[in-house]
């Protein structure tokens, strides 16, 4: 390893801990060597000890390449399958809507690339729109695509119920759970709480007349999962420790992280989900993306799912001020 080179590695989250313990194990290194330098009497047990902090160096060294590995690995493995999941925010059931019509233009986008769309979870508003929700989606280069979706969606508009002609302004959060074949995480089961009711639809004949539909919370974290898409509890409960488990692994991963950012002025957002990243001006037929500072027009075209000019930008960042 390359000791003059320990600051990338202080500052990837994984590696940080063990990148400081290299470098304090370097510092004692170097006082032992000047107390044999200054007093050979004590070569002996300096040489002892230089053998135990070089060990010690070692198995750090070690561990920061093996996490080294397995990232570079993950990377050259992106995730074909992930977990959207959308909320209303403010305004009300204009918020529902806008929900609705951002998880619509999602599944229209993943139509158009060909990937596979699940709803696992939706709850319903009086006008149909949806009070929060969730989706796997599973396909090649999915989640490259919409890791950026991330954050407050705000929308400016005229609601048909809106006689006076006043703009309303609503948003909508959207989180990113990349679901990685293996989740390196154990969930003590004493930590769950776990609930079960009937799974919501439409009509039929079996309808709403078995609890099928499972609700997972992770006490320590307040963490909530719900699944009822599948036809057994089984499967919904297994739906639902999936994505549980990949959330608390997301959720540590972000706490190390803000242990040791530094900087993110450079950075495309902060990956925050209260971040507000885009605007939706119905009025002047204008979508503005607040961390590019760019701005698409035809934004009905792009609500129906014609997502690929606004999830390339992400790939070269070029910020401007309008593009039509």
């Amino acid at each position: 390893m390359d000791y003059q080179n320990l600051e990338k590695y202080k500052k990837n989250h994984k590696t940080a801990y063990l990148a400081y313990e290299v470098e304090r194990l370097l510092g004692e290194e170097k006082k032992l060597q000047e107390m044999i330098a200054l007093d050979p009497k004590l070569e002996e047990l300096c040489l002892e000890e230089l053998k135990s902090v070089a060990a010690q160096k070692e198995a750090a060294v070690r561990q920061i390449e093996e996490i080294t590995k397995e990232k570079e690995k993950e990377a050259g493995e992106s995730p074909r399958k992930m977990v959207l999941e959308v909320f209303a925010g403010a305004g009300g059931e204009e918020a529902t809507l806008f929900a609705e019509q951002l998880s619509r233009m999602y599944e229209r986008y993943a139509e158009r690339k060909g990937w596979e769309w699940k709803k696992i979870y939706a709850s319903l508003s009086d006008l149909g729109g949806y009070k929060e929700a969730s989706f796997e989606i599973n396909g090649t280069g999915v989640y490259e695509a919409l890791r950026y979706e991330m954050g407050v969606h705000r929308i400016q508009r005229i609601p048909a119920t809106e006689k006076s002609g006043r703009v309303h302004t609503s948003t909508a959060s959207v989180a990113v759970l990349p679901l990685y074949a293996r989740v390196k995480i154990e969930i003590n089961p004493a930590d769950i709480e776990m609930e079960f009711s009937r799974s919501g639809g439409a009509g039929g004949q079996n309808v709403n007349k078995v609890e099928t539909a499972v609700r997972l919370i992770h006490k320590p974290t307040g963490l909530a999962v719900r699944a009822q898409n599948e036809r057994s509890q089984q499967k919904n409960r297994d739906e639902a420790m999936m994505i549980l488990s990949a959330k608390i692994s997301q959720l540590r991963e972000e706490e190390e992280a803000k242990k040791f950012a530094k900087d993110k002025k450079d950075q495309i957002g902060t990956g925050d989900r209260s971040e507000k990243i885009r605007t939706y001006n119905m009025l002047q037929d204008r979508i503005t993306d607040h961390r590019l500072k760019k701005s698409w027009h035809n934004i009905e075209k792009i609500l129906e799912g014609d997502l690929d000019q606004i999830t390339e930008a992400f790939k070269n960042p070029q910020p401007e001020t309008d593009n039509q």
